[in-house]
């Protein structure tokens, strides 16, 4: 079991932090294993996976590299370094971070990862490059063109634990955050149920990142250390289907969206990060809803979540239906 010393202070100040190269080796880490957790992944992987393993194919040292990089136990530091903390950067500015490793870092951190010699073919200089190039292309072909739906449902996570933290506190929040994760008392925080020794962070600045695809790791450097962890099932599975035309015309597009996203209970927050549509315009959408009997309101500690009556899921699905 591995666990880190987390007093009140270093807890006090940690924050979630949106990476964007986070997304990009969770979306490289979940092509390389090549199966999926949900619909939704199912979907993305039948889009890019045949690509990815041409890419691949043609070009065998990335692929040996990435290989020795992304191992059961552990990553490559240099692949996955830890966020800063210091204000969104996009994801050029991330990357420049792996492009400017130096070589001999990089061989001794896949040296570590594999647990003993590095490979022939390995042993060039442009490793750090290459790991780069990679995940220019999984970031280009397969996350930016879906990265401001993405960045909603990462936003709408972030709503959802913080308002966890308010109701249950932190033992509350950051139980299930990630496999292996939970609160043990006394400034205890296991990370995995993997041994490992323990890490003090007292002093430390701690974040929580997260990201749409079901992967998660763990990265520390330089007093940061950071918890990568996958958004919550409910707002994960981004295979879901728009709503459906008729559905639309019948309530127009933004209500019907909407609707369709109250399968689960969320609150008028989550609905504001899923939709990217603005307080009042959701508020409105859900007062013709409740009034007209298609989704019903209950109280969860201090949120409200709205959620579909019968009525509104015998709605949805004869739209669906055709």
């Amino acid at each position: 079991m591995g666990w880190w010393q987390v007093n009140a202070d270093t807890l006090a100040e940690s924050r979630f932090v949106v990476s964007p190269l986070a997304e990009a080796v969770a979306g490289l880490k979940l092509l390389e294993r090549g199966t999926a957790a949900h619909p939704g992944e199912r979907v993305w992987l039948d889009a890019h996976l045949p690509a990815y393993r041409e890419r691949k194919a043609e070009d065998p040292v990335t692929s040996l590299l990435l290989h020795a990089a992304l191992r059961p136990a552990w990553n490559a530091t240099f692949l996955t370094p830890t966020p800063t903390g210091a204000g969104e950067r996009t994801f050029e500015e991330e990357l420049l971070r792996i492009r400017r490793t130096p070589p001999g870092t990089a061989r001794t951190d896949l040296e570590e990862a594999l647990d003993g010699p590095l490979p022939t073919r390995l042993d060039r200089p442009d490793l750090p490059e290459l790991a780069a190039g990679l995940l220019e292309w999984v970031w280009t072909r397969t996350v930016a063109p879906d990265w401001p739906r993405r960045r909603r449902i990462i936003e709408a996570d972030v709503v959802a634990r913080t308002a966890r933290l308010g109701q249950d506190g932190w033992a509350g929040a950051l139980d299930g955050m990630r496999a292996g994760m939970r609160w043990l008392g006394q400034s205890r925080l296991q990370i995995t149920a993997h041994d490992h020794p323990p890490q003090k962070t007292a002093g430390a600045q701690l974040m929580f990142v997260p990201v749409t695809p079901r992967q998660s790791w763990l990265c520390w450097e330089s007093g940061r250390y950071a918890v990568v962890y996958p958004c919550s099932g409910v707002l994960a599975d981004t295979g879901r289907a728009p709503a459906p035309e008729a559905l639309r015309a019948l309530l127009g597009p933004a209500r019907a969206t909407v609707l369709v996203l109250l399968d689960r209970p969320k609150s008028t927050t989550q609905l504001v990060a899923l939709t990217g549509q603005g307080l009042g315009s959701v508020g409105r959408h859900l007062k013709v809803l409740l009034d007209a009997r298609l989704v019903q309101r209950r109280r969860a500690g201090r949120s409200v979540l709205y959620y579909r009556t019968a009525a509104g899921e015998v709605l949805v699905e004869a739209q669906g239906d055709g």
